[in-house]
């Protein structure tokens, strides 16, 4: 990126609108005492690039000589300034940019906590963000608060340090937004909640049938480690190439027991009550997820999701 350009993108992070406290604290009223005060922790995976844990919860930063830029700010303002107070501490520099994936609460909520950063995401990242927040009936100043400044259709790159770091939309996934963020010069890509490492799927807003693609355009990227959103990384973060592997045989399954029903000409609620998977259910979300992942791959199969 340009030096003038950063410089413009700097000055208007700099200027952006600081909410008031009390509205904040009003629309974290509806946070459990133990959401708020969770904590998290700071590992490197490779020299430059970490991943701040917690709890399940996993946002990436890779730190360049220029700055720092995030994946996802979690759940909580107070989990979002531990994570800041981490990378301050830990790699000693500022934080440029906030890329998020997905507009899920749990993964936005700390968005509040980069109000003097330039934040990213999808444009449907965006778009559905701001539904959820007029739903919600979240406060204009908490909204602004939350929303990306910047939007991008397919791909947006960023030069920073002598990092290019590539905002990727690789197509509908966990929902219809989800950015992934690759650095081929480390062969590392941060991929969100497209990826649940030693979890089932989360898919409330997901299309199982495209994220499938969405996994396999991931797989064909260069990269040696695939940062999962949940879940465990390996000791060897390397591994997680066959994490992802694993991760993609539950939505193959998922896509091949559904078919088979609607072949043998199940209803929907036929198909939902006939599809177990008892090789997963000791997993993490299984029992709340198991029939909103056939209905939603049932959905989509017939034609009925948007």
């Amino acid at each position: 990126m340009p030096k003038t350009i950063l410089a413009l993108l700097i000055l208007i992070a700099s200027s952006l609108f600081v909410f008031s406290a009390k509205a904040q604290e009003r629309d974290d009223a509806r946070l459990k005492p133990a959401e708020r005060n969770r904590s998290g922790t700071l590992r490197q995976l490779i020299p430059g690039h970490y991943v701040f844990s917690s709890t399940s919860f996993n946002s990436g930063a890779i730190a360049t000589s220029e700055g720092v830029v995030v994946l996802d700010a979690l759940s909580s303002e107070a989990i979002a300034r531990q994570e800041r107070e981490a990378i301050a501490s830990v790699i000693k520099q500022p934080v440029r940019f906030l890329v998020s994936s997905t507009f899920h609460n749990n993964y936005t909520w700390g968005n509040v906590a980069f109000q003097d950063v330039i934040k990213v995401g999808h444009e449907n990242y965006r778009a559905d963000l701001l539904a959820q927040m007029q739903r919600d009936r979240v406060s204009p100043e908490n909204q602004k608060a939350r929303l990306p400044q910047v939007t991008y259709r397919d791909r947006l790159t960023i030069h920073l340090g002598g990092k290019e770091i590539q905002i990727l939309y690789l197509g509908r996934g966990h929902t219809r937004g989800d950015s992934i963020m690759f650095v081929p010069q480390d062969r590392i890509a941060y991929v969100s909640e497209l990826f649940f490492s030693d979890q089932f799927l989360y898919i409330n807003d997901g299309y199982g049938l495209s994220w499938l693609k969405t996994l396999d355009a991931i797989q064909a990227l260069p990269a040696d480690i695939l940062v999962p959103g949940h879940g465990p990384i390996p000791e060897d973060p390397k591994e997680t190439r066959q994490g992802l592997h694993r991760f993609r045989q539950i939505l193959m399954d998922l896509r091949d027991a559904v078919q088979e029903e609607i072949a043998r000409g199940a209803t929907e609620d036929q198909a939902a009550a006939a599809i177990k998977f008892p090789q997963y259910e000791k997993m993490q979300g299984y029992r709340s997820q198991r029939e909103v992942a056939v209905r939603r791959t049932y959905q989509e199969m017939t034609g009925k999701l948007p």
